[in-house]
């Protein structure tokens, strides 16, 4: 008596070698897109963090003239390690007797990556 035996020809098996490959492919480059998201994210929040923070700072001085520049924060050493900084001086617009338009920018690796406009009125 001869068995019958069944199993999987090449070509099935290639296929379906074939198909987990294009399965693991396709979910690296999605793991891969989602990385870079969340580090863009991340990186756009700390920009935003820190120029809020100059604008405040620069609204809590005294009113500059300008011939006068305003000061700048001290950043963390962790963020300029890692290539965060905030152009300065920083641009100003004189709208009318007493009121400034600040324009703060926070770069990144010298890649600009974030421009915040805010208002200094002179109190």
């Amino acid at each position: 008596m001869i068995k019958s035996e069944k199993g999987f020809s090449l070509i099935e098996v290639i296929i379906a070698i074939a198909l987990l490959g294009i399965i693991g492919v396709t979910f690296l480059s999605g793991l891969a897109v989602a990385f870079k998201s969340v580090t863009i994210m991340q990186e756009r929040v700390t920009a935003e963090s820190l120029a809020k923070s100059q604008l405040e700072y620069i609204k809590n001085q005294d009113f500059k003239d300008e011939y006068h520049q305003y000061r700048k924060i001290d950043i963390p050493s962790e963020l300029t390690d890692q290539g965060y900084d905030i152009e300065w001086p920083f641009e100003r617009e004189i709208i009318g007797d007493g009121l400034q338009k600040i324009t703060v920018v926070v770069s990144h690796r010298d890649k600009k990556i974030l421009e915040v406009e805010g208002y200094k009125l002179d109190r």
